[in-house]
């Protein structure tokens, strides 16, 4: 009926499909209503998630893939799973053949875990539809929070050896990211690779000059910005050589030979760029274990993927929009005696754009359009400017500071001077605002407030 939308709704199927095999009354029920038992369901939904990703598909055509019989005779047969295997996917085939071929039927085990599987299999679906029709038709942060994920493949091991992880991936994600990415060599990824994959990815998003990232634990240990992706990549591994060993790296232009040669220098363990030249290529290959991703997109601004951001917590989950945050060199707000001149205002809008990718309380030293100093993850934000000179590989004379956040007392200030800070870009808000200002005005520092905050817990 209806063109195919009414096929298996029909008691014939369900009852023959629900009916317990063990209850008299279930059996004398279908056996006077002429219906069957169905020993086995095997179901391949309509493809709503290839609907969906395939260009130039109509919004029609998407409901119409949303399969409502299918998942109705999943649900009838895994909630009788005692009595009926429940087959939802091609790598189950064999199993199940090979049982009833060996003894003649599926074994209890087999048809538990059949039925867990399909219950898995029908929640993802409904939570692909779920998420696709909550971003079309509402807005805000719905009532149940469905998470599409599709699993890309077990891990070794999780962030230590004695845990267990894997990789999924959500199959509607647009733009650049590391699950769509292609690791064309070295050992497989591992949980800790990815994390600093994506952190690396996404701040080498920000920049559309060719721009270098170089990650360790999360946190980026060196950020360049050049007019050739080579001199980018020495200057941002220079930025702290030491943290670097073993380090991950972003790229955002394809990865030349000049490149390629500089990164072989160096213990690096993985690296993304959106391609490579095949000689670079294949002078990276000669590192057996350095795991090489290509993006096969571009890596800027343009191609950034907007999404909710989510954080596991005991019994629960927090999320949060992602928002953008473009910062007007016209509205920042000048606080002090000083102005910053134009040199020092475009180095501060680098610094800042490193400082929101810093794990907080973040302060970042930077001159020019490279970093010098970073200061990450501490308790107190003048702990993180006196960690910013300390990690310095240079002088720092001359650069200037951005904050992830206001400084709550002076002494983040004063520590700044000692540096020798000429410029300071903080959000403002603090009770003592004009206790650090005043502060600013005594070691002729220039200050601008953004008056937005960018902390990453």
């Amino acid at each position: 009926m209806l063109d195919g939308r009414v096929k298996t709704l029909h008691p014939k199927l369900h009852a023959g499909i629900l009916a317990r095999r063990n209850d008299p009354a279930h059996m004398k029920a279908i056996a006077e209503m002429g219906i069957l038992p169905i020993d086995m369901v095997v179901i391949n939904l309509y493809p709503f998630r290839e609907t969906v990703l395939r260009k130039g598909a109509s919004f029609e055509e998407i409901v119409e893939n949303i399969d409502i019989g299918g998942p109705s005779m999943i649900r009838a047969a895994a909630k009788n799973y005692e009595s009926v295997a429940v087959v939802t996917h091609k790598s189950q085939y064999a199993e199940v053949l090979n049982e009833i071929k060996e003894s003649g039927k599926v074994s209890q085990g087999t048809l538990g875990r059949l039925m867990a599987e399909a219950f898995i299999i029908t929640a993802n679906y409904d939570a692909m539809i779920a998420s696709r029709m909550y971003g079309r038709f509402c807005e805000g942060f719905p009532a149940a929070f469905p998470v599409p994920m599709e699993k890309v493949e077990d891990l070794r091991y999780g962030e230590n050896p004695n845990q267990k992880a894997a990789f999924y991936k959500d199959p509607f994600t647009e733009g650049t990211t590391v699950p769509k990415a292609e690791q064309l060599h070295g050992k497989q990824l591992s949980y800790n690779n990815i994390l600093d994959l994506d952190k690396s990815l996404d701040i080498a998003m920000d920049f559309e000059k060719p721009t270098a990232v170089v990650m360790k634990h999360t946190n980026p240990c060196g950020l360049a910005s050049a007019d050739t992706i080579a001199e980018a990549f020495i200057t941002a591994y220079d930025v702290d050589p030491m943290s670097a060993y073993g380090c991950v790296i972003a790229l955002n232009r394809d990865c030349d030979m000049a490149t390629a040669e500089e990164v072989k220098k160096h213990f690096v363990e993985a690296i993304i760029c959106p391609d490579y030249a095949p000689e670079a290529l294949e002078l990276l290959m000669t590192k057996k274990n350095l795991r090489i991703l290509r993006t096969g997109l571009p890596i800027g601004p343009d191609q950034r993927h907007r999404e909710y951001k989510m954080k596991k917590v005991q019994g629960g989950m927090l999320v949060q929009t992602d928002e953008e945050l473009v910062i007007d060199p016209e509205k920042l707000t000048v606080v002090t005696n000083r102005a910053p001149t134009e040199e020092e205002v475009h180095s501060l809008l680098f610094a800042w754009k490193l400082a929101k990718h810093v794990t907080s309380n973040a302060v970042v030293y930077v001159r020019g359009e490279r970093a010098v100093g970073i200061g990450a993850g501490q308790m107190s934000r003048v702990d993180s400017a006196k960690i910013a000179s300390m990690k310095a590989n240079e002088p720092t004379q001359g650069c200037v500071m951005a904050s992830d956040a206001f400084f709550p007392f002076r002494d983040g200030v004063d520590t700044a001077a000692e540096a020798g800070i000429t410029a300071i870009i903080q959000p403002g808000g603090s009770i003592r605002d004009q206790e650090v200002i005043d502060a600013a005005n005594e070691h002729n520092i220039a200050m601008v407030f953004t008056g937005c905050r960018v902390f990453r817990h």
